[in-house]
């Protein structure tokens, strides 16, 4: 597999073979803003950065400090019942 480069466009379907995910997975980070592309003659086109910023080691640390939060507020939500 070659390597994700960060000026060059990508469609979804390159996008969804270098993260290795399916179709609908695109389909759903696409619609929730947590991949950013922009529509081109209706079909949607990535930038390398942007897949690079999504596996990137930064982004997987936030997303666990988020879950933590969430964890814990559902945790005190659960005790006051």
């Amino acid at each position: 597999m070659k390597e994700i480069e960060p000026n060059q466009i990508y469609t979804t379907k390159e996008s969804q073979d270098f993260l290795r995910v399916s179709n609908s997975t695109i389909k759903r980070f696409l619609k929730g803003g947590i991949l950013k592309a922009n529509k081109v003659g209706g079909r949607y086109r990535v930038m390398g950065r942007e897949l690079l910023r999504l596996v990137s080691p930064e982004v997987e640390e936030k997303a666990v400090k988020v879950y933590q939060n969430l964890k814990k507020k559902t945790k005190k939500t659960i005790e006051k019942w």
